[in-house]
């Protein structure tokens, strides 16, 4: 055998990279025997907005087809949220291939996360995080799933997602909303510490409605995929037992409401 891969099974694995001079040059641990494949990993976060809503189709296509090597896994806020219709169009964009968690849920439904074969989701949580206010919120949740890949059941990681109130930290910055946005603050450092604290890999994508937002979990080890601005890509290392690395950044242009959707590209393996 020579050891070259084809494309077919390239895209069959997710964009796995195999070669052992990149797996040497990224982790400078393990062996190539030892690991699993690198596999590419396009994370998206995604506000649809409810402005422009002639354009959401369009947005849609833009976010399915953001990474032209692997599906990507997408973190949207804010569908159906005042309007309708986008239940169909994520069915349409993001076919048979994908789980769309939380994408009929009965409260939760407005931060639904979007997963691509190779990757399973193996389980699923949600929890609320305060309660509507008239003419300012609806209710806010915050969402999470445990993903595998399909053929590799090491490689697994924790993706969190959810959008936080606005107009707390950001726009009319109302001291009076504060509590509800410390409220999903404390929920999301407790789930992504939950995982950290098991192990696992996190991910979290979200509209902070924070411009300035820090960290999540209040831990050294969680980087940045984007340093500024209220929609953020997060990860937060496990117990190294599964590697990650990034790759690239890409900003899409959504042209409904402002928010244009941000993609980290990642690598991941297990050793």
């Amino acid at each position: 055998m020579t050891g070259k891969i084809s494309r077919r099974k390239a895209i069959a694995l997710g964009g796995g990279v195999v070669a052992g001079a990149l797996t040497g040059a990224l982790t400078g641990t393990g062996t190539a025997s030892a690991a699993t494949p690198w596999f590419r990993l396009p994370v998206i976060t995604a506000n649809i907005g409810r402005n422009n809503l002639g354009a959401r189709d369009a947005a849609f296509d833009a976010v399915r087809n953001a990474d032209d090597r692997a599906r990507p896994l997408v973190c949207f806020q804010e569908i159906s949220e005042g309007d309708s219709g986008e239940e169909r169009m994520i069915d349409h964009y993001f076919g048979p291939l994908y789980t769309k968690a939380f994408l009929r849920h009965q409260t939760s439904f407005r931060i639904p996360i979007c997963v691509g074969r190779p990757w399973i989701v193996v389980s699923s949580r949600t929890q609320r995080a305060h309660g509507g206010i008239p003419h300012v919120t609806p209710p806010r949740w915050f969402n999470e799933v445990v993903v595998r890949h399909q053929d590799y059941p090491a490689v697994e990681f924790a993706v969190l997602n959810t959008h936080y109130i606005a107009n707390a930290y950001n726009g009319d910055r109302r001291t009076d909303l504060r509590d509800e946005w410390w409220a999903m603050r404390d929920i999301h450092r407790a789930r992504a510490r939950a995982h950290h604290a098991a192990g696992r890999l996190v991910i979290w994508g979200a509209d902070t409605n924070r411009p300035d937002f820090g960290t999540a979990s209040d831990l050294s080890a969680e980087r940045k995929a984007f340093g500024t601005g209220i929609d953020r890509l997060h990860w937060l290392p496990g117990n190294g037992s599964v590697q990650i690395t990034l790759n690239d950044t890409k900003t899409i242009n959504m042209n409904v409401d402002g928010h244009d959707a941000r993609m980290a590209v990642f690598h991941v393996r297990a050793v």
